[in-house]
């Protein structure tokens, strides 16, 4: 079963996002968004940039 994305309103009424893999943890938690649009936008972006994301390890002590 693969990950999936999981569209919620948090305590304060904001729309967010969670991406969950596919033995249920919590991958990815997104920022607080005004509309539902905004955070399917935001979802949508993840989509497509992924794919293509660089791994960059950070140094020792720089996080």
């Amino acid at each position: 079963m693969a990950g999936k994305f999981e569209l919620y309103t948090d305590e304060s009424g904001m729309h967010r996002f969670r991406l969950k893999a596919s033995n249920g943890s919590i991958v990815v938690t997104g920022d607080p968004q005004e509309s539902r649009d905004d955070c399917i936008k935001s979802i949508e972006s993840i989509r497509k940039l992924a794919p293509y994301a660089e791994l960059k390890e950070a140094a020792a002590g720089s996080m």
